[in-house]
């Protein structure tokens, strides 16, 4: 019977947070009906569905949306006046939160960056030696101040995360070609597949971390 209580008294305070008025009505009708099986069901599925989505909801946050390494990202980000939601999609998209990761062309850790582009962001910041780009806290911080220099020379987001992936000398000459932008300042369209679909795909993620993050 505790155990019973127990487990009926956290099925009443989820149901309640979910609806303030849900769990009470539930308890009036629980209290008019004791013999009433049907309502002891009704309330034990609704309640076992809110659990079920609430945990669904848990494993979403913490398996496909995860906020990793957020001591370094809130910090770095903060402190150059990037949203953290854009870092942690850029590192969900690059390399999963996989600080030991390397890709077929040699840009590593978390932020996947190339070493020649990471050595030369930090004699930018004035730092003396190389950034070790397999230790998470040094990878984003480098990364971070990678974006802060492309929001520096493109307009939108669009441009800062093509050049992110494909470099910025590429997006540069892209602006130049009639073909790709009418403006020189934003891009109609990225020729580069892997490019185009690199871009979409933080954005969806950046939009994912704003919106379930509130």
């Amino acid at each position: 019977i505790m155990k019973i209580n127990l487990f009926l008294s956290i099925l009443y305070y989820i149901t309640t947070e979910i609806s303030p008025n849900c769990g009470k009505r539930l308890v009036v009708c629980l209290k008019n009906s004791k013999t009433n099986r049907r309502v002891w069901i009704v309330w034990i599925s609704l309640s076992c569905a809110v659990v079920l989505a609430a945990s669904t909801a848990l494993a979403f946050y913490f398996l496909y949306l995860p906020k990793k390494y957020s001591q370094f990202v809130e910090r770095y980000a903060a402190e150059c006046g990037l949203d953290s939601d854009l870092v942690y999609a850029v590192i969900r998209c690059e390399s999963g939160f996989d600080e030991d990761a390397m890709s077929r062309s040699g840009a590593i850790g978390l932020m996947q960056l190339l070493p020649e582009t990471a050595n030369y962001i930090s004699r930018l910041a004035g730092k003396e030696h190389a950034p070790d780009l397999y230790d998470a806290e040094s990878n984003i911080r480098t990364g971070v101040l990678y974006l802060v220099y492309l929001r520096q020379r493109f307009s939108t987001l669009s441009e800062i995360l093509a050049a992110y992936n494909a470099g910025e000398g590429r997006v540069n000459a892209w602006l130049c070609d009639p073909r790709y932008s009418d403006n020189g300042e934003t891009l109609t369209d990225i020729p580069f597949q892997e490019t185009r679909q690199y871009v979409k795909r933080v954005k969806k993620f950046y939009n994912y971390y704003k919106f379930f993050y509130f």
